[in-house]
This record gives C-alpha cells, sequence and structure tokens, in this order.
C-alpha cells in the first residue's frame, strides 16, 4: 500500500535511536506522526526537526495511550519502546521483572487492543512491532527480555489472524545489534560501554531500520512483509556450548 494511503502514525520509544529514526523517515514520506517517548528535551527537539506532534508520556500510562488512540485514528502504529535489564532469572529482581514485562509486553498489547480494531474497521492499517533477534536466539543473561521479545514475535503473527480478511498488515523487524544508544541506557554512558559494544563494529545504524521499516509500508497492498531479521554482516546469531560438569561442593 503506497504511502499516500495512510495518514496517521504513532511510534513509541520515539526520543532516540530507532524510533527518532522512524518518525524522521514518516514524516518525509508526508505522514502526520505522533511520537511518544518519556524523555521531554529530546522528543521536543525531535518535534522541531521533524514536525512530529511530541507526548511526552510513558508507554505504561495506560489512561494516557488510551486517551490519545481515542482521539486520533492512526493507520500506522510502531511499537518500539523498550528496555532491558541483562541479568538472568537467578539473579533477576521483581522490579526487573514488573518493568520488562510492563513496558516491553503489556504496553504493546494494549496498544494494539486500543489501535487495531479501527484498522479492521477502516480496512486499512500497519503494525509494526519492533522485537528483536533475541525472540528466537538465546544469549547469556537475559531472560526476562527474551520471554518478553519472544511473546512479541508471537503476537505479531496473532494480529494478522485477528485480522483476517481486512487489509491490516504487521511487520514484526527483529534487529541484532544496531549503533545506537540503547547500550548507555542499558549498561551506562562511559567510554568502555562505547568500546565494548560500537567502536570498531561495522553495524546498521537507525537509518537503516528505519529504511526496512518504510520498504515494508510502501509495498504493494497485495504484500504483507511478515518478518525482517536484520543483523550486521558480521554478527552470526546463536551458537553452541558445552559445560563440563562441576564437582559437587563438599
Amino acid at each position: 500500500m503506497p504511502f499516500s494511503d495512510y495518514q496517521t502514525a504513532l511510534v513509541t520509544g520515539a526520543s532516540s535511536g530507532i524510533g527518532a529514526a522512524v518518525v524522521e523517515r514518516l514524516r518525509k514520506e508526508g505522514l502526520q506522526v505522533h511520537a511518544i517517548a518519556r524523555s521531554r528535551d529530546s522528543l521536543l527537539a525531535l518535534a522541531e526537526r521533524t514536525g512530529c506532534i511530541p507526548h511526552v508520556l510513558d508507554v505504561t500510562d495506560l489512561e494516557g495511550v488510551t486517551r490519545l488512540a481515542q482521539e486520533v485514528p492512526f493507520d500506522i502504529l510502531v511499537n518500539n519502546a523498550g528496555v532491558d535489564r541483562p541479568r538472568s532469572i537467578l539473579q533477576a529482581t521483581a522490579e526487573d521483572i514488573d518493568l520488562l514485562v510492563d513496558v516491553n509486553l503489556r504496553a504493546v498489547l494494549h496498544l494494539c487492543r486500543l489501535v487495531v480494531p479501527g484498522m479492521v474497521q477502516r480496512d486499512r492499517g500497519h503494525v509494526v512491532n519492533i522485537s528483536s533477534i533475541a525472540a528466537a536466539y538465546n544469549f547469556n543473561g537475559n531472560s526476562t527480555y527474551h520471554a518478553t521479545k519472544a511473546a512479541i514475535s508471537m503476537l505479531s503473527r496473532q494480529l494478522r489472524i485477528d485480522a483476517f480478511g481486512k487489509r491490516v498488515r504487521v511487520t514484526e523487524i527483529c534487529p541484532g545489534r544496531v549503533a545506537t544508544d540503547i547500550f548507555a541506557h542499558v549498561h551506562g554512558d562511559s567510554k568502555e560501554t562505547y568500546e565494548r559494544f560500537v567502536e570498531g563494529f561495522e553495524l546498521p545504524q537507525a537509518e537503516d531500520i528505519a529504511a526496512a521499516i518504510a520498504f515494508a509500508i510502501a509495498a504493494p497492498i497485495a504484500v504483507n512483509v511478515g518478518h525482517m531479521e536484520i543483523t550486521p554482516t558480521l554478527q552470526v546469531p546463536g551458537g553452541l556450548s558445552t559445560a563440563r560438569p562441576q564437582q559437587p561442593q563438599a
């Protein structure tokens, strides 16, 4: 469906990284874009730069997102907001689990509940869910994150069934490592963090993810791009590790 068939978009986690890049790209396509984020200064700067409509709002604020969804009939929904607390279930706290479930999963479910019925009614719409390669591959220390992203992957498939017979398309974007500030948010904004995750690597940029989303949205109406895994060429997800048994403690 050409971009000209859509008028409005909602992007969460929009103040930086992939979210900001998606806002910029959708604005260039002529859409009215509503951008949700908690970071007021960054969001207002994005609005000044792009002309998007800013909403300083936490995606877990159900009253706030409900009010917005009732005010605007969104043609495109980009669920991008996400958080991580990289701990295994052996070290996870109750706060860790509740935060990740609330932001990564519960907020997405509510936004889909609020927005998708209108798309179905209008026979027009596109949901883009940003999950992660963590939805399909395991790496150490991210148990709750893996669980929430796997749930988003299944939700993306289920939405197509829920909207069956209508021109509502669903795209799951599964990024690997991307050169954004997410690592600073998770591991601390330090030179060590930058050197560990970004410096010296050939990584996709946030704009590359936004371009992939634009490709899926701009596809002909008869085409649903359901799943895109986007990783650095030099990144391989997965692997095989085998441990020797430990001697029992005396």
